[in-house]
């Protein structure tokens, strides 16, 4: 069994995050799943959440995720995000005030994706 997996985060507009990890933790539509060196292949759609990436040095990376796909086989995982940003690229005062409009419109699905954005935030 290999020590650690090569990630790959992508959105559909860019490479959000690529290296090496021990551990990715992301949600599913069957619901959270980790996935560290030797897992068995598998492929999933991925939901709306926080994805948590331990990286092969020690750190932490956290990225809010929208939608997509999760293939991992051979120790490669590639997260295929609709929308994927990284925890610390996330305006948290504008991520709030999404939040409210989407509350204040009724609009279920804008005010999930703000509150992933501040979840991310806060679980680094």
């Amino acid at each position: 069994m290999a020590a650690e997996l090569h990630v790959e985060l992508v959105a559909a507009d860019r490479k959000v995050w690529s290296g090496e990890a021990t551990l990715v933790v992301a949600r599913t539509t069957s619901g959270d799943i980790g996935v560290m060196p030797g897992h068995q292949p598998l492929l999933g759609v991925l939901e709306s959440g926080p994805v948590t990436i331990r990286t092969s040095d020690g750190a932490t990376v956290i990225a809010a995720v929208h939608g997509g796909f999760i293939s991992f086989a051979d120790d490669k995982l590639s997260l295929l995000a609709e929308i994927a940003e990284l925890s610390e690229e996330i305006d948290v005062q504008r991520a709030e005030r999404a939040l409210e409009r989407a509350k204040s419109k009724a609009d279920a699905s804008a005010e999930r994706r703000a509150e992933v954005r501040l979840r991310a935030v806060n679980a680094h």
